[in-house]
């Protein structure tokens, strides 16, 4: 059979041609690991603190707190910004002081969740699974 090969013109194994090949090197170097990493718990440590927030929040209008009180007040105003997107949610209209479910604030979790889970995966896609 190798002599058809030889006849049509095809070199054999032992005549291949020397071209120059180009190694690709697709390992991630420890420094590119190490910042990924870094990143990934910063990720997860902004998200965290993000929830913290969100969940006293919540807790504190369920709770129906005073928001003349300095700690009401100050979770209330510093977590206003991330909850007010999904106030249209469901017919928002701000009632401090009164006990009552937030649905919003729920969801604005949730959803700052799984964009920190979703961050958090894209920055460990070229890392190595120990599972």
């Amino acid at each position: 059979m190798s002599e058809q090969i030889e006849e049509a013109g095809v070199p054999t194994n032992n005549e291949m041609p020397n071209k120059p090949t180009r190694d690709v090197d697709n390992t991630v170097t420890p420094t590119q690991g190490r910042q990924s990493l870094i990143a990934a718990r910063l990720v997860w440590f902004l998200a965290g603190v993000l929830l913290v927030l969100l969940a006293f929040r919540f807790v504190l209008l369920l709770m129906g707190a005073n928001p003349a009180n300095g700690f009401a007040n100050f979770i209330y105003t510093t977590s206003y910004p991330f909850a007010a997107p999904f106030f249209g949610l469901f017919g928002y209209s701000i009632k401090y002081g009164v006990s009552r479910v937030e649905v919003s604030t729920l969801i604005a979790m949730a959803v700052y969740g799984l964009v920190a889970f979703g961050i958090y995966n894209l920055l460990n896609i070229g890392r190595a699974s120990n599972t």
